[in-house]
This record gives C-alpha cells, sequence and structure tokens, in this order.
C-alpha cells in the first residue's frame, strides 16, 4: 500500500510539490497525470525514498520512507524515464548485476530474469548487448529489472515509451495481471487513452498539487456532466421525441436518432425504453456516446 499526507517538496524556495494526499491500495492501480514540471516525477521519487519530503509523510508498504528508506527501496520496483542502462553489457549479465543488488541467488535472478523476457516477447535479449537494442527493447528491460525481485509495490514512469503497439499491449497486459496478484502499482503517462484502460483511479496533478482525483467514471461525471446518450429508433423520431423529453434533457438529435442528458441513466433509461415499446416505436440502438479521458484532462489542466 501507499499513503502520503501533505507530501512536499520544496527546493531552494521552489514548491515542486505542495501537499499530496492520496492512498493506493494493494490490488490498485493509480495513474498519475499532468503536464511537464507539474510534480510527477519529484512525487515518485519521494515514495521510492529517494529524495525525502520537506514536510508532511509518506508511507510505502508499511515503511516511512524517511525512517526507513532502506527498506522502502527493497519493497518498490522502480522504472524511471531515463532507465540509465549500461549499453555495454549484455542483457542477461546487467538483470544479474542487478539481481545480486536486490538480494536474489543466481538461480532465482536467472530463472526471474528469463521468464520476464520470455513474457515480453524478448528471450534473445540474454546475450546480446544492451547497445545493439531497439529503444522498445531497452524500456522493456529496463522494466524486467525493476519486476526482477517481485516487489509489492511498482513505480512506472511512462512503461511503454517508445514501444510498438504489440510491445505495448505486451507490458499493458503484464501490469493488469500484477494488478490481479495485489500488486500496488504507480503509473505516470502522458498517454491518456493508456491510463483509462489500465487505472483504477486517475490523479490530476497540475503545479505540484493534486487538482482531481477519482474513478475515471466519476471525474466524466464531476467535469463533464452528466452521461450523454444516443437513442437510434427505426422510423422518424418525431414520434419519439416527445417520450424522451418526458424523462432526459434532448441535447441534439437528427432523422432518426436523439442525445440527450440523463442524471440517472440506469433509472431513465428502461422508463424511456418501456415508452417507446408501448407507444409502437422500434428501438434501433441505446447506447452512451463515449467520453474521452482526454476531455477531463484538458478540462482540468487549461482551467
Amino acid at each position: 500500500m501507499i499513503r502520503t499526507e501533505n507530501l512536499t517538496k520544496r527546493f531552494d524556495g521552489f514548491t515542486a510539490v505542495g501537499g499530496i494526499t492520496l492512498t493506493v491500495r494493494p490490488g490498485q492501480i493509480l495513474a498519475l497525470l499532468g503536464p511537464n514540471g507539474a510534480g510527477k516525477t519529484t512525487t515518485v521519487r519521494m515514495l521510492a525514498a529517494i529524495l525525502m519530503p520537506t514536510e508532511g509523510w509518506a508511507e510505502v508498504a508499511g515503511y516511512d520512507t524517511r525512517r526507513n528508506p532502506v527498506a522502502v527501496r527493497q519493497q518498490v520496483g522502480l522504472l524511471t524515464e531515463q532507465p540509465g542502462l549500461y549499453l555495454r553489457m549484455y542483457g542477461g549479465e546487467y538483470l544479474e548485476f542487478f539481481g545480486r543488488l536486490y538480494g536474489l541467488d543466481a538461480g532465482t535472478c536467472r530463472r526471474q530474469a528469463r521468464e520476464w523476457l520470455d513474457r515480453f516477447a524478448m528471450p534473445e535479449a540474454w546475450d546480446r548487448r544492451i547497445g545493439e537494442y531497439s529503444k522498445g527493447m531497452r524500456q522493456k528491460l529496463a522494466l524486467v529489472r525493476a519486476l526482477l525481485h517481485n516487489p509489492p509495490i511498482l513505480l512506472m514512469d511512462e512503461p511503454t515509451s517508445a514501444m510498438d503497439p504489440h510491445s505495448a499491449k505486451l507490458v499493458r497486459d503484464a501490469i493488469l495481471s500484477l494488478k490481479d496478484e495485489r500488486h500496488t502499482i504507480l503509473v505516470c503517462t502522458h498517454n491518456l487513452a493508456e491510463a483509462e484502460l489500465l487505472a483504477d483511479e486517475i490523479a490530476i496533478i497540475r503545479r505540484g498539487q493534486i487538482v482531481a482525483l477519482g474513478t475515471p467514471a466519476d471525474l466524466k461525471q464531476q467535469l463533464l456532466g452528466p452521461p450523454l446518450m444516443e437513442l437510434r429508433v427505426a422510423s422518424s423520431v418525431d414520434g419519439a421525441r416527445p417520450l424522451v423529453d418526458r424523462w432526459a434533457s434532448v441535447v441534439e438529435e437528427g432523422p432518426n436518432w436523439i442525445r440527450y442528458r440523463a442524471d440517472s441513466p440506469e433509472t431513465v433509461n428502461p422508463m424511456i425504453v418501456r415508452s417507446l415499446a408501448e407507444a409502437g416505436i422500434p428501438v434501433v440502438m441505446l447506447s452512451e456516446v463515449p467520453r474521452s479521458l482526454e476531455a477531463v484532462y484538458l478540462r482540468v489542466v487549461e482551467s
């Protein structure tokens, strides 16, 4: 579990992170979003016990980052945006080196490293110099390094950066499987579609402070208003419009479709469908109009 209270970091009078309070539970993924310079990386470094907070506190896997920084680092798998790989080393040599730093015996390290390399479809990386890797392979190797000691806490900064679509999917699937295994995961990303796909909760940070926090659905409701529904009928909407007006607010309409908003679609939609059926108006489709996380993000950071 990750818990913070008023987590703050100042550098020579500049407040990089200003009073962040949040909780990430076991088996939960939190996506931390925000523009460059918002304080995401500084937050991650404090959670990894690389930087000490100026004020407030953070507890990671049951350890206070101030009082037990070494214990925190042992419990965390950290993927930084710039992983700093040793390009002259072979992939296997590199992973075995970090395995020793994590306190793994040679057999365990080799087994777990090869399992992750196979999982990311790059078994050949073991016997190749890192300098020969593509950007995507380097990113996956850095991720294997972070996962090598099976940490309960994962802190990931742009985990699928520079990857092709297939590789990115492999990594996303791995992250979701780790969630199923009750790992606690914090992901920083600019890929909003990926954040929406992975995250149980979204935290948007701006100028060092969390300005929006909640599930993707909750944030859309709070910032974009009630869900927008689209009703399509088999005939003209002329007969359907008065029936929809009884229960919801019509936003726009076309020859055979109507879009409307309803505060409680789970209650309103069945009423509308029942009214149309009773009036003999066939319903072709009723669905929610997709609303992107991008719209939420831009509403927050541009306000």
